[in-house]
């Protein structure tokens, strides 16, 4: 024998005398999110393990093989997981309920309930009616228990019997519970057919007795298709999918979760589906559909009724301010209509929002904004204290603050694109230091020519001054910023502006570097002065006779 669960049950088969145990088995796990069920391979336990070899001697002495080393088998875990631990608890909440234990406080539980899925649980009986807004069991809880069946499948058949008949809810029902539904290419109503054809006696059991649960209700003629479409949205609303594109399989679930339909189906091509059974195996990005009905708009309206939302959206979409109100069944978006009127809050909060996904570049940068925003970024470095931070980061976290009056106007992306940066820059400047802004970040220095030349602060650390060699004759120390605290790096330049130094510390370069200097650039440029000693000669911003 082949090992499987089959294995630990209580079933004896003849004859075995040899157990070969890969050492897994496929149990079932729920997806609480997204309602949706499955079967997962995981190890076996070692209980399980030693249930499975004792199938080798129930008649007489046997083998068992295991395909795992003895140490994996000490690594193991002791015992199965118990069912509750991964369990559908809708049915289970709704007990608890009954009993006076919304929570299971109080009861001798062999297992307690994971927190998350009975939240989830309740949630689901809350929807329906069954449980107040506290916990408790409400009278249509009652009588959805007393259908004996599952909570949802309860709801469909009490609700679905005064829409499409008894008889129709309580076939529909029946066969929902079935295990494998749908087993006609995904078609239910096909299955459902087939049924009524066969009459299966385990089906026609559970449609009598749903039938007398249900009570007599006529119901509305409708067609197969929708009848059962109506069963099903009533039992799993958040299973109502619409077709992603035409001649797809791909749809969308009202439940937020992708789900692909096998193709060549009667069901290929429906624009809705009420989604009876589908799974959604581990790591896969979408769910798939095993059994489904067809149905138009007007009917998963009706179905999910309880998941009709209409709403005004402001909001960042689509790289723009997009302002409408939006009907959804869910997450599945059914009318979209362009908003009248615009509230300025909800609209500067989608601005924000634009900026904080784009970034900054949604702004346009001029050269002033962007040598404002580098002065300052150099206070910060070099001063600290109150002088802000003009980083990407802090900039987009305090744009409500500095951008509030262009928020305030602007109405759409290139309203952003129009903002005058400077002006919303210098709202950053503290005070009262920010009188001194021009003293401790000058935008330009004058050298000893006269000329006055922009400072390149972009690295905050060491700004920058490009200024020709025969400028800065004369200046007999190195310029200082924010109070004498960092000094300007110089890059001095030959007469057609190219680098022909960069020094922080003039005095020492006159010395030591300007000789080097000289020498390579006054056979080079003979009509620009090359004083023997630039500390005392007179600075020049054009040519002169060669000095000698």
């Amino acid at each position: 024998m082949l090992a499987t669960s089959i294995a630990e049950s209580s079933l004896t088969v003849p004859g075995v005398r040899a157990v070969v145990d890969a050492g897994l088995s496929r149990v079932p796990r729920t997806d609480h999110a997204r309602g949706l069920g499955t079967l997962v391979t995981v190890a076996v336990s070692r209980a399980s393990a030693t249930q499975r070899a004792g199938r080798a001697a129930r008649q007489g002495p046997g083998r068992v093989y295991r395909c795992w080393s003895p140490a994996q088998h000490e690594r193991l875990p002791a015992q199965p997981e118990p069912e509750i631990a991964a369990a559908d608890l809708t049915g289970f909440a709704l007990d608890l309920a009954r009993w006076g234990h919304p929570d299971g406080t109080g009861l001798a539980l062999p297992d307690p309930p994971p927190a998350g899925a009975l939240r989830v649980a309740q949630a689901a009986l809350r929807a329906v009616g069954a449980l107040d807004a506290t916990g408790r069991v409400t009278a249509r809880g009652r009588a959805i228990a007393e259908a004996g069946t599952h909570p949802r499948l309860a709801r469909a058949l009490l609700d679905g019997a005064a829409l499409v008949g008894t008889a129709r809810a309580a076939e529909l029902v029946a066969l929902l519970t079935e295990e494998g539904t749908g087993g006609a290419g995904d078609d239910l109503v096909a299955a459902w057919r087939r049924h009524r054809a066969e009459a299966p006696h385990a089906w026609r059991q559970e449609v009598r007795r749903l039938t007398r649960n249900a009570g007599d209700h006529p119901g509305t003629p409708v067609p197969d298709d929708l009848a059962a479409a109506l069963v099903v949205g009533l039992a799993y609303p958040e299973r109502l999918a619409r077709l992603r594109h035409a001649d797809g399989t791909a749809y969308l679930m009202a439940g937020g979760t992708a789900a692909d339909l096998t193709p060549g189906t009667r069901l290929t091509g429906a624009a809705w589906l009420a989604v009876a059974v589908a799974d959604r195996a581990p790591g896969a990005t979408a769910a798939r559909i095993r059994s489904a009905a067809p149905l138009d708009e007007a009917t998963a309206r009706q179905a999910g009724a309880g998941l009709l939302t209409e709403t005004a959206e402001v909001a960042w979409a689509d790289g723009d301010v997009v302002a409408r109100r939006i009907v959804r069944l869910g997450a599945i978006t059914l009318v979209e209509r362009p908003l009248a009127e615009v509230d300025p809050q909800a609209r500067r909060a989608a601005l924000l929002d634009g900026l904080r996904e784009v970034g900054l570049s949604l702004l346009t940068w001029s050269r002033e904004a962007v040598a404002l925003r580098d002065r300052l970024a150099f206070c910060h470095a070099a001063l600290g204290g109150g002088w802000p931070d003009v980083s990407d980061g802090a900039l987009l976290a305090a744009a409500d603050d500095w951008l509030a009056p262009e928020l305030a106007r602007a109405r759409r992306r290139a309203d952003l694109a129009r903002v005058d940066l400077v002006t919303a820059l210098r709202r950053l400047l503290p005070w009262p230091a920010a009188a001194r802004f021009d003293e401790l970040a000058p935008e330009r220095i004058e050298v000893p020519s006269g000329s006055r030349i922009r400072v390149d602060y972009t690295d905050p650390r060491a700004p920058v001054l490009a200024v020709k060699v025969q400028e800065a004759f004369g200046w007999a120390e190195t310029p200082r910023l924010a109070d004498g605290r960092v000094p300007v790096l110089l890059h001095l330049l030959s007469p057609a502006g190219r680098p022909a130094a960069v020094t922080g510390d003039l005095p020492s370069f006159w010395r030591t570097g300007y000789p080097q200097v000289r020498a390579e650039l006054r056979g080079r440029y003979p009509r620009h002065p090359w004083p023997p000693d630039p500390a005392t000669a007179t600075p020049t911003r054009g040519t002169a006779r060669r000095a000698r």
